[in-house]
């Protein structure tokens, strides 16, 4: 992202490093904006405010977009950067920013491929999300994708650290409070550490994610969408819009911040149902078969549908609980995640249609219904809801099967700072202001009115 970026022409003795960039944030972000700089000779000041890295990131759990990769060419996926292209731009809607969503695409290919050659990530696996015409969401045979990434990058950056001090200093629970400016250029920040309150100079990269969780005094979330500050959140209380409100009281531009994603699969857990903070469903669980069904044990929307239109399904349908089922083959295809909900308590494997029925409180009869109308819509590609595409097998009474509560939550916040597609963040004038650079979620304008699954973790590499 960075590679446009030099140092102040003002020295500052106060200053860590010579040819210092400011990184500010350590989730994935960050940590690709800092792995470029080295590549690219400069020097890297990492501060983020928690005592532990990897944001919301680590959360990530479908996997990262990627059109053209070595991976889809091996699985003979007829996949290209123009098809990508616009099926965001479709997802985008009328806010799509041209510009920013063919760096997005265009540059997803290589962006999965560098974090395969340099970090020796397995991303192996794609599967097909809502929204997307071809299997591009790439992740490995273990864990969630955006776990394994981020501390992939986060424990060699920490190596680097060590080994190249000169080049590379981290500081964590070192919290920013404002930019700092020599007339229109931004030449560093202030931050907040062990009680005292220091500056650090160099240009400045802010990846501080969005305000999801932003239920602070002068929450963004609260002014810009109060209808949604009840909903539960998927998101750490780190998500609280610190870059947004740092660069637009330095005059930059904000875009789109009432927009905000409600995933539509968040994870009720049933010894607290009522928690504010919920895991996430990974879509990848309805990528690989996983169906929807009502309280009546009644399907309602395609279920890869784009996220906002299943979420206004499912208020619309208002048929709550509402539960998330995965067959044999489903689960098997995504066994890793099913382990994961089940150890959580959050998931229940049932061994037969008659259980699940139990389970649900309905006649087996009601289930099984819905089973044969849904195989021979599968069979015959006609799909009462448009679903036009059917992974997983049949449903059958005599399998098992993987089922969850499901409900809306807030997920991610499309609207930020307003950048060029080089990174550089612009003022109200539409002027890149010098020295400051926006990437991930504290971006606004890269996915629209709706992010398609799998392109956070991306945004995160190719605009870092």
């Amino acid at each position: 992202m960075c590679w446009t970026c030099t140092t102040p022409t003002t020295p500052h003795h106060s200053s860590l490093m010579s040819n210092q960039v400011i990184v500010v944030g350590g989730g994935l972000a960050g940590l690709s904006a800092a792995h470029t700089l080295l590549e690219r000779g400069a020097n890297v000041l990492l501060l983020d405010k928690q005592g532990f890295m990897g944001g919301n990131s680590t959360k990530a759990t479908s996997g990262i977009n990627g059109a053209g990769t070595t991976t889809q060419q091996e699985q003979g996926v007829p996949d290209s950067a123009k098809i990508f292209f616009e099926d965001t731009k479709r997802s985008a809607r009328d806010l799509a920013r041209d510009d920013l969503i063919h760096v997005l695409t265009h540059r997803s290919g290589d962006a999965v491929n560098w974090l395969q050659e340099k970090f020796s990530l397995d991303l192996s696996k794609v599967s097909r999300l809502g929204g997307h015409s071809q299997p591009r969401t790439h992740r490995g045979n273990a864990q969630f994708p955006g776990m394994v990434i981020t501390y992939a990058q986060l424990e060699r950056l920490e190596d680097l650290a060590v080994s190249i001090p000169d080049r590379v200093k981290i500081l964590k629970k070192a919290r920013v409070t404002s930019l700092l400016k020599e007339g229109e250029t931004v030449v560093g920040v202030t931050y907040e550490k062990d009680g005292k309150t220091e500056k650090a100079y160099g240009p400045v990269i802010l990846a501080t994610g969005g305000y999801a969780a932003d239920f602070t005094q002068d929450s963004l979330l609260k002014k810009h969408r109060p209808e949604l500050w009840d909903l539960p959140t998927t998101n750490g209380d780190h998500c609280t819009g610190d870059g947004q409100k740092m660069a637009m009281a330095i005059g930059a531009k904000a875009i789109d911040l009432e927009k905000v994603q409600v995933h539509p699969t968040g994870l009720v857990d049933p010894k607290d149902p009522q928690a504010k903070v919920k895991f996430l469903a990974a879509e990848a669980l309805r990528g690989v078969g996983g169906l929807l069904l009502d309280n009546e044990g009644q399907r309602f929307a395609d279920e890869l549908g784009h996220r906002d239109y299943v979420t206004g399904r499912m208020w619309d349908n208002g048929k709550f609980p509402i539960r998330l089922l995965l067959n044999g083959q489903a689960s098997k295809e995504i066994e890793w995640h099913c382990k994961h909900y089940v150890g959580r308590g959050l998931m229940k494997r049932v061994e037969s249609g008659e259980a699940l029925a139990k389970e649900m409180g309905l006649k087996p009869e009601v289930i099984k219904a819905t089973f044969d109308k849904y195989n021979a819509g599968a069979k015959a590609k006609k799909d009462p809801f448009g679903k036009k595409f059917f992974h997983g097998g049949e449903f059958r009474m005599d399998d098992f099967f993987h089922v969850a509560h499901m409900t809306p939550v807030l997920h991610y916040t499309m609207g930020g700072l307003n950048i060029d597609p080089e990174s550089r963040v612009l003022s109200a004038s539409g002027a890149p202001i010098p020295g400051l650079f926006a990437s991930g979620e504290v971006a606004g304008g890269v996915h629209g009115a709706n992010r398609l699954g799998g392109s956070s973790l991306l945004g995160c590499v190719v605009f870092g």
